[in-house]
């Protein structure tokens, strides 16, 4: 009891939210290479009996059946005790010394989330993403690795290492208005209002696991749209609205011919919805103003008179010459 009452220094989250296969593939291997002081949480979205009776090592927290990604990664990160989370999905496998790096930055208080490398299961060596980008016409892009590619927004939701405060700050936890597609694009608009600095450890390499199921196109719309106006709080306006008119034509010519209707259908049940982004927009809003808050100076420049001056002489009245009259012969 009393080395459950210490507080670790990392918890692990791995949400499996159906397939305990993958669960199992990916508990071997942060078993094998965890560092000492980390918990490791499994959330689950599907019954598991514990065949290999592992409680003692790790805590098994259970979501409702049929959860989604988002949902039990909601629930294991509530769960966790440690300053640093990291999620792992079930698929995915970690690697020798994968949180080595990550950890060590975390002794940086300004930063919020590290972002490890993706790599191929054939070859450890070949990274395949670093973390993802969200755009002004809100497009979630996955960022591609190496240091001429544009830095990342956030880590995917699968892998990465987050700051425990900055997720209590965000929100209560991820949303799953996004649905799992956007859900983690969602949270990296976030770091950004809130100020939160997001690094690559390339150091770290987690092994990508099976790809994401594919969205229905109305899903995919209506997750899109969602995801645009409730990044917009901290944007201008104009230039927005602009990006996101060319993002709503990319999308609807990516799923033509037979998407294209129902990804549009999506978008506009998403924006009737509009009244429900409000809390975001607050929320987001407050994030900004801290940000600020903190960015600014403790003390305002003040300025400072020891005494008063002395008073200027008072101007001399000219006084007019006489001239000389002249007598006229």
């Amino acid at each position: 009891m009393a080395g459950r009452a210490r507080r670790p220094r990392l918890s692990i989250v791995i949400p499996a939210p159906a397939d305990v296969a993958s669960l199992e593939e990916t508990l071997v291997s942060v078993l094998e290479k965890r560092p000492v002081d980390a918990e490791v949480i499994v959330a689950l979205g599907c019954p598991y009996d514990d065949p290999w009776g592992i409680a003692d090592e790790v805590t098994f927290v259970r979501a409702p059946v049929g959860s989604s990604l988002v949902a039990c990664v909601n629930v294991g990160v509530a769960a966790s005790r440690a300053e640093v989370v990291h999620i792992l999905a079930a698929g995915w496998r970690a690697t020798v010394g994968w949180t080595d790096g990550p950890l060590a930055r975390f002794d940086d208080a300004a930063l919020a989330a590290v972002v490890p490398l993706t790599v191929a299961a054939d070859d450890h060596a070949r990274p395949l993403a670093a973390g993802i980008r969200c755009t002004r016409g809100g497009r979630r892009i996955e960022a591609a690795p190496g240091r001429a590619a544009s830095p990342p927004h956030g880590p995917v939701l699968e892998a990465g290492f987050w700051r425990a405060e900055f997720l209590r700050r965000a929100g209560p936890g991820f949303t799953t208005a996004c649905g799992d597609a956007c859900a983690d694009a969602d949270m990296a608009v976030a770091l950004a209002r809130g100020g939160g600095r997001v690094d690559v450890d390339e150091t770290s390499r987690v092994v990508a696991g099976p790809a994401r199921p594919a969205q229905s196109p109305f899903l995919a719309g209506l997750r899109a749209e969602r995801l645009f106006w409730r990044s917009l709080a901290g944007q201008s306006l104009p230039v927005a609205l602009a990006a996101h008119a060319l993002e709503v034509l990319r999308h609807a010519l990516a799923r033509a011919p037979l998407g294209t209707l129902p990804a549009l259908a999506g978008r506009c049940l998403a924006v009737l919805q509009f009244g429900s982004y409000l809390p975001r927009y607050r929320r987001l809003h407050d994030l900004l103003r801290a940000a600020r808050e903190a960015a600014a100076p403790d003390d305002p420049p003040t300025i400072r008179i020891d005494g008063p001056h002395s008073a200027l002489p008072r101007p001399r009245a000219s006084q007019p010459q006489a001239t000389p009259l002249r007598r006229s012969a």
